[in-house]
């Protein structure tokens, strides 16, 4: 299905100041925020999700980018894994970090991998985690507050995912540099 990619012109009225914002902020409007124009409320919530994470969150910009990245490769979204990978530069991951998350490796941080394993194990399980992956996790040193923000994140991530899936939405050329495939996991 061909889902139409607005411009700020194109926009339906109430998404025209988020367009906006973006354009002044990025220079450019994502696709996947032109995409999602197409129901103002998916992305208002998405831009909701950005914004809170941003202001209320504890994990740190590095974990939401593994929570963010591993839900993505998990669900083998290119569009996501290309543009996260980006933002996870820009938040400092280590290089061997994000390279380890694009093939679907175990990291080389203990607790970074805790937390990697458990969104996949919410994933994997539905919510339904496993004792074990759960204590993986809090001896990790995380606690209730990060179980909710990976689930915050997840929810986020899976909107996006999906609607990338459906859409085919082409990476923007701000994320050429990282783009991914599942076929090549690199």
């Amino acid at each position: 299905m061909n889902f139409e990619l607005h411009t700020i012109e194109s926009a339906p009225e109430s998404v025209k100041p988020e367009l906006e914002t973006a354009q002044a902020t990025y220079g450019t409007i994502p696709n996947l925020y032109r995409g999602l124009a197409n129901a103002p409320a998916a992305l208002k919530m998405y831009l909701a999700f950005n914004k809170t994470l941003a202001e209320f969150a504890s994990l740190s910009p590095i974990e939401q980018q593994i929570v963010y990245l591993t839900v993505s490769v998990e669900n083998g979204c290119t569009y996501c894994v290309g543009a996260h990978s980006v933002l996870a530069g820009m938040a400092k991951i280590p290089d061997e970090i994000l390279s380890e998350l694009r093939e679907q490796r175990p990291l080389s941080d203990p607790k970074l991998n805790a937390l990697r394993n458990f969104t996949l194990a919410e994933m994997e399980h539905k919510g339904w985690v496993p004792e074990q992956a759960l204590s993986e996790f809090l001896d990790a040193g995380y606690d209730q507050r990060h179980i909710i923000e990976v689930i915050t994140i997840l929810a986020q991530k899976t909107m996006s995912n999906y609607y990338n899936h459906l859409a085919q939405t082409p990476l923007d050329d701000m994320f050429q540099s990282m783009e991914w495939s599942p076929s090549t996991s690199t």
